[in-house]
């Protein structure tokens, strides 16, 4: 938010999903949880410097492409943003009436509002899909938008935040039980951390040929299941059957193979969470080590920006 002099910072959130998967799809978190000082600082700086550029008087939003130490902006919008309600809940101000009042002269100063807040508290943005009235649908992730409404998690625990992010959409993250894992390729190398992970929770892990021998090759154990076309029972079969609780599966490329789009739709029917990008997964696990922890508590928004004070 600028008002011509001074800009300030709403949030700087970090999306869970990577760059390609539209904003409005991604999950995402304020405060970040995994950059550094230095790319912060340089968000930052790069921000308050377009908003003068662009001399804006009010809202204006920035997507940033973060590759090692390197920032790119992706775009700059000199406007709100969906995620306007989200960060006034997070840090306890109304961004859009403070827009409002520096559009019609008001300085921030006068506002009261001069310096960014970082909440204590973690709080995450997930997206929630229509897929169960589109039967066939594919649910994976791209460029093109595909959700319809946002819920909210919050906690000082970030796992915890993820989890009850998941709650709010269905279905909720298991505690237990078995995950199938089925990975493109690109995909076969960054899920071997995220597999191990679930076997640390005492998750079994199954998986059909390709992303077995790749797990295998890891010495992760790893139980071999049909794909659809190989034979019964198989993977098809295991998931209406009630064996297995979590889904890994990212898509092969823009066009999927049929077999994903079934082994998506069938877990979408069976309420079976299912993530299609690794650092979803990833953040899944790390939701379910909190729920495997600490109990679920509910506290008022109220009661998150006191502890602020």
């Amino acid at each position: 938010i600028s008002d011509g002099e001074t800009t300030v910072i709403g949030a700087i959130m970090e999306h869970i999903e990577e760059a390609g998967i539209h904003s409005g799809d991604s999950a995402c978190v304020i405060p970040t949880f995994s950059l550094s000082q230095r790319i912060l600082d340089e968000i930052s700086s790069a921000t308050k410097a377009m908003a003068r550029e662009l001399k804006v008087r009010g809202l204006m939003n920035v997507q940033f492409a973060v590759k090692g130490d390197d920032v790119y902006v992706l775009e700059v919008n000199p406007r709100a943003s969906r995620t306007v309600p989200f960060v006034s809940k997070a840090i306890g101000v109304p961004l859009a009436k403070l827009a409002a009042k520096v559009m019609t002269g008001k300085s921030l100063g006068e506002l009261g509002f001069t310096k960014e807040i970082v909440p204590k508290h973690f709080c995450v943005k997930e997206a929630v899909f229509p897929f169960l009235r589109y039967e066939g649908l594919d649910i994976s992730l791209g460029p093109e938008m595909k959700s319809t409404g946002e819920v909210m998690g919050i906690d000082i625990d970030l796992g915890l935040a993820y989890a009850k992010s998941q709650m709010a959409a269905p279905p909720p993250l298991p505690k237990g039980g078995r995950v199938f894992i089925s990975v493109k390729d690109a995909d076969k190398e960054t899920i071997i951390p995220v597999a191990r992970e679930f076997l640390k929770l005492g998750f079994e892990i199954v998986s059909t040929s390709g992303t077995a021998g790749a797990l295998t090759k890891a010495k992760i154990k790893v139980t071999k299941v049909f794909k659809i076309h190989e034979g019964r029972p198989n993977v098809l079969d295991r998931i209406k059957n009630g064996d297995i609780n979590f889904i890994v599966n990212t898509p092969s490329g823009k066009i999927p193979r049929e077999h994903e789009v079934v082994i998506r739709n069938a877990a979408l029917a069976a309420k079976i969470p299912i993530m299609t990008t690794v650092r979803a997964a990833l953040a899944s696990a790390n939701g379910i080590r909190s729920l495997q922890k600490r109990k679920v508590q509910v506290r008022s928004l109220q009661e998150y920006h006191a502890s602020r004070a």
